[in-house]
């Protein structure tokens, strides 16, 4: 591992953010970036991310009580874009990039964030823990892919087929939505019961189990031609 084959020089990596959101959200974040106040720096930026999160935890678990919750977690997407997708851009638009730091922190704290994302929604009434729980695996997953390839190639890409978090929050606020005003009736399915909810989380996870297994077999066949 200590060859120099492998890129582990955190400043030389490629990032891949080809998301369908992509032409929106650059010049938004450009934009927030410049009018950012001198106090907001990356690290605040990060833990407004963070308070997103938890925002979505407590609004998935307390729309068991009264629906109108799942607007709290509409909102923490929000707030979590804002801090998760700002904070990298800042630290670039002010030439202040601390790329192994930056790297560790953003990344860590990702991976706590999708925890509490889906253990909320799964503790909610809408969805069940076991689906849930499915979709975090995903996620995982191809975190786990993105990381391993970085240090392989030297790419780290965090979207796939067009989708990235972004649009995972997206779809999270449109599903909220259509839960909160048509409820989240029963579909059957040959595979059983599910509800409109279960079903959306559902498919999330098998996109995310599929994307990590088809771009695990390409990438090994990529580094089998090269012979590494």
């Amino acid at each position: 591992m200590s060859g120099g084959k492998w890129n582990l020089n955190i400043k030389s990596h490629q990032r891949v953010n080809d998301i369908l959101l992509g032409p929106l959200e650059r010049p938004a974040l450009q934009w927030l970036a410049a009018h950012m106040p001198p106090w907001i720096n990356p690290d605040v930026l990060t833990g407004i991310g963070i308070f997103g999160s938890l925002m979505i935890f407590l609004g998935y678990v307390a729309s068991s009580l009264d629906k109108n919750f799942l607007w709290l977690a509409s909102l923490g997407f929000v707030v979590n874009w804002f801090g998760d997708s700002l904070d990298g851009t800042l630290a670039r638009y002010r030439n202040i990039q601390r790329p192994r730091y930056g790297f560790f922190i953003d990344h860590t704290v990702d991976a706590l964030s999708e925890f509490m994302v889906f253990i909320g929604m799964g503790l909610s009434p809408y969805v069940t823990l076991e689906i849930a729980c499915l979709a975090l695996i995903g996620y995982l997953l191809l975190s786990v892919l993105a990381y391993v390839r970085t240090c392989v190639d030297g790419v780290f890409k965090i979207s796939f087929t067009k989708l990235g978090p972004t649009e995972m929050r997206a779809i999270a606020i449109l599903s909220n939505t259509v839960i909160y005003f048509i409820g989240n009736p029963t579909i059957d399915l040959p595979v059983g019961a599910l509800t409109v909810y279960d079903l959306i989380v559902s498919i999330i996870a098998v996109v995310l189990i599929s994307a990590f297994v088809v771009s695990t077999i390409q990438q090994a066949r990529q580094l089998a031609k090269l012979n590494e």
